[in-house]
């Protein structure tokens, strides 16, 4: 699955989190890998000031990272969705 930089695109991503137990948040911070993982609290912060690009590729890493199950969705389309990213690898 080809990775599209857009902002629809970022939305599909964000969906995933909507859906799932953790709660995605944009905000500025002094995070050496771009996001910050709050796992007693079930919440993922990523920095503010990312281009598109960036959200989209620090994202795809946490999800990774995370290792949801697609079927803990409700939506099929998410579960599609998430499947499909988990097969893609992001080659920088």
């Amino acid at each position: 699955m080809a990775i599209k930089y857009t902002k629809s695109y970022l939305e599909k991503i964000e969906n995933l989190f909507a859906e799932s137990d953790y709660i995605l948040r944009y905000e500025k911070g002094n995070f050496k890998s771009g996001y910050c993982i709050l796992n007693d609290t079930n919440v993922v912060i990523v920095n503010k000031y990312y281009t598109t690009e960036g959200k989209i590729n620090t994202l795809l890493d946490i999800l990774k990272e995370l290792n949801f199950n697609p079927k803990s969705f409700a939506s099929k389309k998410n579960q599609d969705f998430l499947g499909e990213l988990q097969q893609t690898t992001l080659k920088l």
